[in-house]
């Protein structure tokens, strides 16, 4: 499984960033059993975050499914590190929650994270189809549009790890 997820990450043009650095005291994953959590990830890029603002305001639903799409890219470079680079031990996702920036009155939610429903099922084949839960929130971390978090099924031995 590992070079068709590659090859699919390099037909999707998408090259998987280093795995970002906590942004406050929490882990960015933990591994519980065979369950990989993965901390809630934003769309940034070099410490920057690309999508700011609220949905039904100042970020539309379109930059909004970009900016679910760019945190999903974050979650899977969170995964790789956690799988110490080794694509065959991921299973599969098994669940993803977005939290978006928005409006009391935005109702566009699923659209927005189709984004990152897509792209992991692209990535991933059908091993990226998950099950979800899609909040509004009246704010996010640095005013950031969109925070994913996610749940994978993996096959890691962590005798070997400490």
């Amino acid at each position: 499984m590992a070079h068709v997820i590659d090859e699919r990450l390099a037909n999707l043009g998408v090259i998987l960033p280093a795995a970002p650095a906590p942004a406050a005291n929490y882990l960015p994953y933990i591994l519980s059993g065979n369950q990989l959590l993965i901390a809630g990830q934003a769309a940034v890029v070099d410490g920057k975050h690309l999508f700011v603002g609220r949905l039904g305001a100042e970020v539309s639903v379109a930059d909004g499914r970009q900016a679910a799409q760019r945190a999903a890219i974050n979650v899977l470079a969170q995964v790789k590190a956690a799988c110490f680079g080794d694509w065959n031990k991921l299973t599969r996702c098994l669940r993803i929650c977005g939290y978006l920036n928005a409006t009391p009155a935005f109702a566009e939610h699923p659209q927005v994270l189709d984004g990152a429903s897509d792209f992991l099922v692209a990535a991933l084949g059908d091993a990226g189809k998950h099950v979800r839960t899609v909040l509004g929130a009246s704010s996010l971390r640095s005013s950031t549009a969109v925070v994913i978090d996610a749940v994978f099924e993996v096959r890691i031995d962590v005798s070997n790890c400490f």
